[in-house]
């Protein structure tokens, strides 16, 4: 059991629930562009945001970002401490610092001081490409010890200056490195970590290591908030983490997908289909649990071998044809809709299965 942390209205550590964290990909002083994707994030379900803070003008936008963001904010912090003190200043939830790299005690303790008085939580971040010389020397290169070293000894430090509301995370590209990392600091300490492999690359490949590295923290019982690290748009990172949470038994997904492998029979572009839908199931996932309704199977199926049994055991979907779709609710025909309409169709069910069920 770890110690809670609270980041606005949201509990990390002390037996919460898992969070889903995400980063802005924009810059912070497009202050209408971050404000329209924290709201496209938090709809998908995203818990908590962080947002870069480079400079004095990045973290005057950050307190008009935070005027109407519906989630908490982090700021990210790196190299001038005064910019943490802003950011503060500006409504952050929440400062993420590597307090060895913006300089002197003297600067962490003001940083740490205005922290206490009022109540912002400081994660502690290591990464790979950030430990100090003497550890690297120390250890021959990266290792998961010296990352846990840098770690412990940033914490110390905020522990001397009479700080203690903490979250530490120590990420690597490596999920293995990674993995043991977190093993052993789990063992050191009973602040909440915040789980993640870092730069962990493309949609499709930083998915699996993020699933590896991630997932196996979560069934090994470690791990209070989690970000998937995606390049790309962030959304995929909410679509990710809710995955990994579902598949490690942390989340009831409100959506459950079942779509088929396809074959030689299959004759529309399944995958097509299935990728135009797969934000808008996130989102209207989101909605129903948000609404208090129970989960849904979705069965995407590619042709009529699968498709009839499938129906049988999901609450709807389609089944495809020649170009065309043939959609069902509780095993019942609705419609046989175009190819290029079966996506739009399905959503439409999702988001209206109360009235289509009185309906039949």
């Amino acid at each position: 059991m770890t110690k809670r942390v609270m980041v606005g209205d949201v509990a990390i550590g002390g037996g919460a629930p898992v969070s889903i964290q995400s980063m802005s990909n924009i810059d912070t002083k497009n202050v209408k562009e971050v404000s329209e994707q924290i709201i496209e994030l938090a709809d998908a379900g995203c818990q908590i945001m962080r947002l870069a803070v480079p400079d004095m003008e990045a973290a005057k936008a950050f307190g008009e970002i935070k005027k109407n963001s519906p989630l908490p904010l982090v700021a990210d912090i790196h190299f001038d401490y005064r910019l943490a003190l802003a950011a503060m200043e500006n409504g952050a939830d929440k400062i993420r610092i590597n307090p060895g790299n913006i300089g002197s005690r003297d600067n962490v303790k003001k940083v740490a001081d205005m922290a206490k008085e009022r109540g912002i939580p400081i994660r502690v971040g290591v990464n790979s490409g950030s430990l100090q010389k003497d550890i690297l020397e120390k250890n021959g290169g990266v290792t998961a010890e010296g990352l846990v070293e840098s770690a412990l000894r940033n914490v110390r430090m905020l522990e001397d200056l009479d700080f203690n509301d903490i979250v530490i995370s120590l990420k690597a590209s490596d999920p293995k490195m990674n993995y043991d990392a977190y093993m052993k600091m789990s063992k050191e300490t009973d602040y909440p970590l915040h789980v993640g492999v870092t730069e962990a690359g493309t949609v499709e490949r930083g998915k699996i290591k993020s699933a590896v590295g991630i997932g196996g923290l979560l069934l090994a019982g470690v791990g209070d908030t989690m970000r998937v690290s995606l390049t790309g748009n962030p959304i995929n990172e909410i679509i990710a983490a809710r995955e990994i949470l579902a598949s490690a038994g942390l989340y009831s997904q409100p959506i459950n997908l079942v779509s088929c492998p396809t074959c030689g029979r299959t004759k529309v572009n399944l995958e097509n289909i299935i990728s135009r839908m797969e934000k808008d199931l996130a989102v209207a996932g989101n909605e129903r649990s948000k609404a208090g309704l129970r989960p849904l199977t979705v069965a995407v199926m590619g042709c009529e071998v699968n498709g009839p049994g499938e129906a049988a055991g999901a609450d709807l979907g389609v089944a495809c044809g020649d170009g065309r779709g043939l959609l069902f609710i509780n095993g019942r025909t609705v419609k046989t809709v175009a190819e290029n309409e079966i996506s739009a169709a399905i959503i439409d069910m999702i988001n209206n299965y109360e009235r289509y069920i009185q309906a039949l």
